[in-house]
């Protein structure tokens, strides 16, 4: 007797092996027709049938021409066909090997209309409409993980990336948009790898690099000194480079003394400006910090007509005693990175060693870079007000540019801005720059990286800001991973219940009648290397590959 598992499997056998006998026929058949057309067409026989079941018949009854040669055609086409079947498993195979964990919610979001205004094509007609001179478009945000399509963002764009560290920042995203930068480049950093891979190139475009390192970081010798002092012209020129590095060295959330603390503050100011105008470096500020009788800034600011400076300075000598001496230690610990003489070698007049000016570099192509790390002997006050300097006479030279805006676009790469350029103003200022035709992007760790510089409303104000946003992954931080969650969207699923009774057990399926996230906290924990979530303005969330420096340049060589 036959059980019913034993027919069940015999049953199974047969109906295999009769789907894979009609597989085979429709095979054979289609490589017959083929190849009997093919033959037919070398040797002018004239036309056939399609019919593949025509070619069938005529090929085992004799009514075709069976031939050698047209054996010899169909085996052609045979193996034509299996050769095309391996390249297609090939491709299919290689694609489905770079795809990485999480790549099937990019399919989900991010289509072509609604990514429109960072694709090429929209970037270059905003190009064309902000009359920008040159070959260049836009910057290189990366590649769409569903299309592949390029991602641009446009000449009056500012972005801000948030990505933790090992992530590929710096490989996929700063040093591509270095490259791509058509006119002048500022790039700050902790670390020597953006001046190691792109010092070359970017002097291969004939204009000089300057390279701002009064930490050694990158081991790069002193060739050119800068002012900080040609910044200040005025009261509140002096007020602006005392608060950058006040700014530079105390946390936000710090606590304060409102009269002490502001106290210094003026009395940093005036001194700055006394030794502006009476043509003197910085330095000098150490000495007269350190003597509270020594009333030289008074008699410059005064004989420089800054009365009222004057006044504000004298006031704070005139004070008693132990008032007077609080004052000036809050002074003095402002200007503590005074005392790393060897970083006060690159803002020094030195002999025979040229000025570095902002308002000439804004004018040309060149390379700045400032580098800059925090712990002991720090130059971070130095380092941002430089950057300071330079962003704000860009500024003033894009007044007077027809509309308004540089002619040339110009880049300021601010990697690692927690660490080395802690500018409070920044979020403040950040929407302006895009219509200045000056491209700024922020670069950081994470959000309370962020939080700590700026504070939270400022960090949120930097976000919002920015026209385009990128999460690169490596963050941990719940409230902020909630929040791209939400950005991201949900789509909808099937809903399937089970359900059993004494009659029986049923399954109802729903379709999409329940909403999932597409990209979970933990998703966007876990996001691989090389991945970033990309938030431009008018457009929907898009997953991003990020693509490294050395594939662009592959890419481009083989194009």
């Amino acid at each position: 007797m036959v059980s019913a598992k034993d027919d069940a499997q015999t049953w199974d056998a047969t109906t295999l092996l009769l789907v894979f006998g009609l597989a085979g026929v429709a095979i054979f058949a289609l490589v017959a027709t083929l190849g009997a057309h093919a033959w037919a067409w070398a040797t002018g026989v004239g036309a056939l049938s399609w019919n593949p079941f025509d070619i069938l018949v005529g090929l085992f009854t004799g009514t075709l021409d069976t031939t050698t040669g047209v054996w010899a055609w169909i085996a052609g086409a045979g193996v034509l066909i299996g050769l095309v079947v391996v390249v297609l498993v090939l491709v299919v195979g290689r694609s489905r090997g770079t795809r990485k964990r999480g790549d099937q919610a990019a399919h989900l979001t991010g289509s072509a209309r609604d990514i429109a205004p960072i694709t090429t094509r929209e970037v270059t007609a905003k190009a064309k409409r902000l009359g920008v001179c040159g070959d260049v478009v836009g910057l290189p945000v990366g590649r769409t993980v569903s299309t592949g399509a390029e991602l641009l963002s446009s000449f009056e764009d500012v972005c801000d990336v948030i990505a933790g560290p090992r992530t590929g920042k710096t490989t996929s995203w700063v040093v591509p948009r270095i490259f791509a930068a058509p006119g002048a480049v500022v790039a700050t950093s902790n670390k020597r790898d953006i001046v190691d891979v792109t010092r070359e190139r970017r002097m291969s475009k004939g204009a000089p690099v300057w390279v701002f390192d009064p930490q050694g970081i990158a081991g790069e010798p002193q060739s050119w000194w800068w002012n900080p002092l040609s910044y200040v012209t005025n009261a509140v020129q002096a007020q602006a480079l005392t608060t950058v590095f006040i700014d530079a060295v105390r946390n936000p959330n710090a606590s304060t003394n409102a009269f002490f603390d502001d106290a210094a503050r003026d009395l940093v100011a005036g001194m700055l400006l006394a030794a502006a105008v009476g043509g003197l470096p910085i330095t000098v500020l150490h000495t007269w910090l350190n003597d509270q009788t020594n009333d030289e800034p008074v008699m410059l600011l005064k004989r420089g007509g800054q009365s009222m400076m004057g006044q504000t300075v004298e006031g704070t000598m005139n004070l008693v005693a132990e008032t007077r001496s609080g004052v000036y230690g809050g002074a003095a610990q402002i200007m503590s990175f005074l005392l790393n003489e060897d970083a006060m070698a690159w803002v020094t007049p030195t002999p025979g060693v040229p000025e570095f000016k902002p308002q000439e570099f804004v004018r040309g192509r060149a390379t700045l870079y400032c580098l800059s790390q925090e712990g002991r002997g720090s130059a971070s006050p130095v380092v941002t007000a430089l950057t300071v300097a330079v962003t704000e006479a860009a500024v003033d030279y894009a007044k007077t540019q027809p509309g308004g805006r540089l002619e040339v676009p110009m880049l300021i790469e601010l990697d690692e801005a927690a660490n080395v350029c802690r500018w409070r103003e920044l979020p403040d200022m950040y929407s302006h720059f895009g219509s200045r035709g000056i491209c700024v992007d922020t670069v950081l760790q994470s959000w309370s990286q962020g939080a700590t510089v700026w504070g939270e409303a400022g960090i949120k104000k930097l976000w919002s800001a920015a026209n385009v946003k990128v999460y690169g992954g490596g963050v941990s931080e719940r409230d902020f991973l909630s929040t791209l969650s939400d950005l991201i969207g949900v789509h909808w699923v099937d809903s399937t219940q089970v359900s059993s009774s004494a009659q029986g057990r049923s399954v109802s399926t729903s379709r999409a009648s329940q909403q999932r996230p597409i990209a979970t906290v933990a998703d966007l924990q876990a996001l691989p290397a090389g991945r970033a979530w990309v938030f431009a303005s008018g457009t929907t969330a898009v997953l991003t590959h990020l693509v490294p420096w050395w594939e662009r340049d592959k890419q481009s060589k083989s194009a």
